[in-house]
């Protein structure tokens, strides 16, 4: 069931209009409370409601709109009744921040992963974001006026992978490809698409590192992490831009993390 809170009905037509996919935790929250309190007009996209809810909840009074729809990225149905509501209820679509994922069985070496849990990686993470990709692109590309923006969730990983990383790392590897395709085929059209590599946010996902992660040398070690409403104004900043201006990729990470060099 979809739920909208308003803080300024009758202006929200005129505010830019995002979609937040897994908005109901870690950088998906994040980023979706920092549209809302810019104010935004923002569609929180989850498997589950209530998360959603506390979402909406987070953000302060005053702020944008927020449109709550219970959506699994990866099940094309629930996709198209996403970007429906979104339709139906603001009229358009500025921006679409891909960022459901999920990093699938941790510390699992290739030769035991099952194939169950690769295919459930591989179509969240990847299938997903295609299928919303898509349904922006179709929305953003008939409107009038015409345009918009699509930022898809990266990952360090897209560029060097953790150990028993294989479906994760693989996804988000393709999610490169997808950017840059998506980028080069949405520029008839003013849509423009980039990518956000974020390395070590402190989100319920990379709560373990601060204690322990697994390196590439075999040996465990704490990591530092960032607060994650730093990427959240990244997100913002790409997003806020003109249509004439894009971030292909940007990465922000914590500074001292084992990442340039790593492995």
């Amino acid at each position: 069931m979809n739920t909208v809170r308003t803080t300024d009905e009758e202006s929200a037509g005129a505010r830019k209009v995002a979609v937040v996919t897994g908005a109901g935790s870690g950088i998906g929250r994040a980023v979706a409370v920092e549209l809302l309190t810019a104010g935004w007009a923002v569609a929180l996209a989850g498997r589950r409601p209530e998360p959603l809810a506390e979402t909406a909840a987070a953000a302060p009074a005053g702020g944008g709109t927020a449109l709550t729809v219970r959506a699994d990225v990866s099940r094309p149905e629930d996709v198209a009744a996403l970007f429906g509501a979104v339709r139906d209820r603001f009229g358009r679509l500025d921006l679409l921040f891909n960022n459901a994922g999920t990093f699938g069985p941790g510390g699992v070496p290739v030769e035991d992963l099952p194939y169950e849990a690769w295919r459930h990686v591989v179509d969240t993470n990847l299938n997903g974001a295609f299928l919303c990709a898509q349904a922006a692109y179709r929305q953003m590309k008939e409107q009038d006026p015409r345009g918009g923006r699509i930022i898809n969730n990266g990952s360090i990983s897209a560029h060097t992978p953790r150990p028993h990383s294989v479906a994760y790392t693989a996804t988000k590897h393709a999610l490169t490809g997808l950017t840059k395709s998506l980028s080069l085929d949405g520029r008839p059209y003013g849509i423009a698409v980039g990518q956000i590599d974020i390395g070590n946010a402190a989100t319920e996902m990379t709560a373990g590192m601060r204690t322990g992660a697994l390196q590439a040398n075999g040996e465990t070690a704490p990591e530092p992490v960032m607060d994650v409403a730093d990427v959240a104004r990244t997100v913002r900043h790409m997003a806020e831009l003109p249509l004439e201006a894009n971030v292909q990729f940007a990465t922000v990470m914590a500074t001292a993390m084992p990442y340039v060099g790593r492995g």
